[in-house]
């Protein structure tokens, strides 16, 4: 019997599919992230079972409750959610990657804890594209910044690329405007530091089709796949 999150999965891969192929890009240019947050240990094993080699938590307790309980294959689990100071020594011991680094300090912290255990932590920066106050993510005019003193002081640090959270609008127009700025932020940082920023993690399950037609690289589905949270 096909379970709920193998038909909403296969429904998410077909579109993603079309989307990126409309984009003029291959399938494996974009990477589908599973956000887990608030669902159990046994829906992320299902979506594993079904595919899925990449899951998001918001939460660092959380993140660490389902590394404890995890019993399934090796995946990469990435932070997604707003990291405070006093979580990042556990957010190292439980993430395989950080993708909301949004501050100096917190990049310095994270890159000390991961140094002394000779870790290369993979990161991404996060960017407030929307100018929404609700939103975490410096300034598009502080990236440049940022990244600089990421990759001056932090060398436990490797950074893979941008992050943003679209605009809580239906508007597609808005929605688009803010994703198509990342894509152009990440063009201008990586020209101007010759350095590769790979990545755009864009796009969630109410807008991730704007997202991947304006570039993104990771798009951040959690309902579309889980159902409905409580």
């Amino acid at each position: 019997m096909v379970s709920m999150i193998e038909r909403n999965l296969r429904r998410v891969r077909e579109e993603l599919a079309a989307l990126v192929k409309r984009s003029g890009r291959r399938d494996e240019d974009v990477r589908l992230i599973a956000v887990s947050k608030t669902y159990p240990v046994e829906d992320i094993l299902e979506a594993v079972r079904c595919g899925v080699v990449a899951v998001g938590e918001n939460r660092v307790q959380e993140l660490a409750e389902k590394r404890l309980l995890w019993k399934g294959p090796s995946i990469e689990w990435r932070f997604i959610g707003h990291l405070q100071s006093n979580k990042v020594r556990k957010s190292v011991e439980c993430a395989s990657c950080v993708d909301s680094v949004d501050s100096l300090p917190l990049a310095r912290a994270l890159s000390r804890v991961a140094s002394e255990s000779a870790l290369l932590l993979p990161v991404l920066l996060e960017v407030n594209t929307s100018g929404e106050e609700s939103k975490h993510g410096v300034s598009p005019s502080a990236a440049a910044p940022l990244l600089e003193g990421v990759l001056q002081y932090c060398p436990a640090l490797r950074v893979q690329g941008l992050m943003t959270v679209g605009p809580l609008t239906d508007d597609e127009t808005d929605v688009r405007s803010a994703f198509a700025l990342l894509r152009r932020l990440r063009d201008s940082l990586s020209e101007r530091f010759g350095y590769p920023l790979k990545e755009l993690s864009m796009g969630m399950s109410g807008d991730f089709q704007w997202a991947v037609q304006e570039g993104s690289t990771m798009v951040r589905i959690g309902s579309a796949i889980f159902g409905k949270r409580a």
